[in-house]
């Protein structure tokens, strides 16, 4: 444990990407296998279920501390970190008990869940007596599923490349999946002969970067591939034969290496038509009638462990193709994009699919253009263009340079800050969390929370503002002089019955501190449900206001075309290049 909280330590101690690889480098250098295993899946986000309730943890430690709980919750506020707030309460440690870092995992984290609560009370209590003040805050973020340190997947698979003399590429696709924090699981990970592949097993995901310089500096157009940037659910499907057997099996894969396939049944037989050793890259959709739906209405198949008939029927799910990372058995990965595309395309020609469908390309020849069409992004319910060099190699993770999202700018509005709470961890002492409200009649009413956004001097400005400024207190909480004004970005809104201002909205953000504009100069909330009666009218099929982004039909399964997909989610108003029109 002491190993791992030291790198833990070290990690935290810096923001230099070449320290932080060093760091990861000696630890997997001298970690046994099973200890590196678990380091590797916490490290990666990976979290247990939470085996203790938050309450027990603070009457426990208040107890142990031998503090009265009422002291113990104004040095929490203070700390605003409850792991690090125990660690720092607790008296020294009683006993000297060194064990490695996976027996602390599997004989005491993993146990607790199932143990009655007088034993729970009894293993904790011996953990914190056996454990130093940094081993002690890294074994309370373990336990409340608050472990985070800055570090990517990435980077860890570069320390391991470094100390073991493998591949990237190979032992990124090797953790991708179910993959287990065991001795077994990281002896195979690191095995120079490699690992047989898993026949559930995805690819690492290629991901984009945005687009913050001219557009003119990509190059002629001719070099990039252009498509629509969709707000749905990253997913990879994928169609194998099980090893040794005739059968086959489908997997649905997150972005986020989550198993989604019972999410979304009625995607299975398509995917099942499709050739054994085929893997696709897309986005999952809600699509209705032809007309694509807003992400909110996603958000009602996520989580889900079973999806009923009417649920299906409701909100039924589609699939947007746009790579082709595996076929017939063979990885394409290496293969440039214009190959897979070229791949994809006579792989769909001999379908019949309708919920799977081909993303289509967008064919402009100058940037001026291709910003006109991107423009019209929000309208067709999209997120604005992805560019993706032809040339390129579907990497994995985020690789500068060959794929940029090009996104449309985020709704705004100005708005006043109302209450303001302190933050947690780095932030815990300062005021860093923000409730903004805007004008209804002569009312300030609470539409958005946001927390990002601002420079580190703004924030402490901010932070100085609210405790000079502070009206009323509620627990964290404090209200605060309506004086300060923001203009506030995000994405989307949708109404809510339990928002105040019975509307909700999708990644608030802070864009800039508006020091030029009073309070009575925000915006007022019916300009937001103006916002919201136009996303309502673009989601209507049968609005009469309602742009025709999708053409009012079903797809024609056997017979339809390449061009007759495109025309299903854009209507008769997408232009179709002579590339794009079906053959005669």
């Amino acid at each position: 444990m002491r190993r791992f909280s030291q790198l833990f330590k070290e990690l935290d101690a810096t923001t230099r990407t070449s320290e932080k690889l060093a760091a990861l480098e000696r630890y997997f250098a001298q970690a046994e296998p099973v200890d590196a295993a678990w380091a590797v899946w916490f490290l990666s986000g990976h979290r247990p279920a939470q085996p203790v309730p938050v309450k027990r943890l603070r009457l426990w430690a208040a107890e142990l501390a031998e503090l009265p709980e009422w002291l113990f919750a104004e040095c929490y506020e203070a700390v605003g970190d409850l792991a690090e707030t125990i660690a720092l309460l607790l008296p020294p440690p009683q006993e000297s008990e060194e064990r490695p870092f996976s027996w602390w995992i599997t004989q005491v984290l993993l146990k607790l869940r199932n143990a009655g609560e007088a034993e729970q009370k009894l293993m904790l209590k011996h953990a914190w007596r056996s454990l130093g003040t940094t081993e002690r805050f890294v074994w309370n973020k373990l336990m409340t599923g608050g472990f985070r340190v800055g570090v990517s997947q990435q980077l860890i698979v570069r320390a391991i490349s470094q100390v073991t003399g493998i591949a990237v590429p190979i032992l990124s696709h090797r953790l991708m999946g179910n993959w287990q924090p065991t001795s077994e699981s990281y002896r195979a990970l690191i095995e120079p002969g490699g690992q047989e592949l898993n026949i559930s097993q995805p690819y690492p995901f290629c991901l984009a970067y945005p687009l913050e310089d001219e557009i003119q500096t990509l190059g002629a157009t001719s070099e990039w591939q252009a498509e629509w940037k969709w707000d749905g659910i990253r997913a990879q499907v994928i169609h194998r034969q099980v090893i040794g057997l005739n059968g086959s099996e489908v997997f649905i894969w997150s972005r986020g290496e989550e198993l989604i396939t019972e999410a979304f049944p009625e995607l299975i037989p398509e995917i099942e038509q499709l050739p054994l050793g085929t893997v696709l890259d897309g986005e999952i959709l809600i699509i209705k009638e032809g007309q694509l739906q807003p992400f909110s209405q996603l958000q009602r198949r996520i989580g889900r462990k079973t999806v009923g008939k009417k649920l299906q029927q409701d909100v039924p799910a589609g699939m947007m193709i746009f790579d082709l990372l595996e076929h017939e058995g063979q990885d394409l990965r290496n293969e440039p994009l214009v190959r897979r595309r070229e791949l994809l395309e006579k792989l769909f020609e001999g379908l019949p699919l309708a919920r799977l469908q081909l993303a289509p390309l967008i064919h402009e020849l100058t940037w001026e253009a291709m910003s006109n069409v991107r423009a019209t992004s929000r309208e067709r319910g999209v997120e604005g263009l992805m560019l993706k060099r032809k040339s390129s190699t579907y990497q994995a993770g985020r690789v500068r340079g060959d794929w940029w999202k090009w996104k449309i700018e985020p709704m705004t509005i100005d708005a006043v800050l109302v209450y303001a709470q302190r933050g947690h961890g780095r932030r815990a002492s300062l005021y860093s969390d923000y409730t903004f409200a805007v004008w209804e009649g002569d009312v300030l009413v609470p539409f958005a929370k946001a927390y990002s956004g601002l420079t580190d001097d703004e924030m402490r400005e901010v932070d100085k503002f609210v405790r000079e400024h502070a009206i009323e207190k509620f627990g964290p909480v404090c209200s605060v002089k309506a004086e300060l004004v923001f203009e506030i970005g995000f994405e989307s809104l949708q109404e809510s019955p339990r928002h105040k201002s019975g509307i909700a909205v999708r990644f608030p953000r802070m864009l800039r501190w508006r020091r030029d504009k009073t309070p009575l100069q925000a915006d007022r909330m019916e300009e937001i449900r103006q916002m919201l009666r136009t996303m309502k009218r673009r989601d209507d099929p049968q609005g009469e206001e309602s742009a025709p982004l999708v053409a009012r039909r079903k797809l024609k399964a056997p017979q339809s075309t390449r061009a007759e997909s495109q025309l299903l989610l854009f209507g008769d108003d997408f232009d179709l290049t002579d590339d794009d029109q079906p053959e005669a």
